[in-house]
């Protein structure tokens, strides 16, 4: 079943939807690359769309030779 792109997730599932581990996910929030859109008790929930925008991102730096 497809996720829908306004749909807010979990940082697994963001991390599985993005081929990434959960670490990944954390760690680009912490570097910036991720803003979480909300939260739900202490999980952070992010929304389809800004997790792709921070995995094109972060693949197109690592592509061009900086480091993440």
């Amino acid at each position: 079943m497809p996720i829908a792109a306004d749909t807010l997730i979990n940082g697994a599932l963001a991390a599985s939807e993005a081929g990434v581990v959960p670490a990944t996910i954390r760690k680009w929030v912490q570097l910036g690359h991720l803003v979480p859109a909300g939260r739900r008790g202490r999980a952070q929930l992010f929304r389809l769309e800004d997790v792709f925008a921070a995995e094109r991102a972060t693949r197109r730096r690592t592509a061009s030779g900086s480091a993440v």
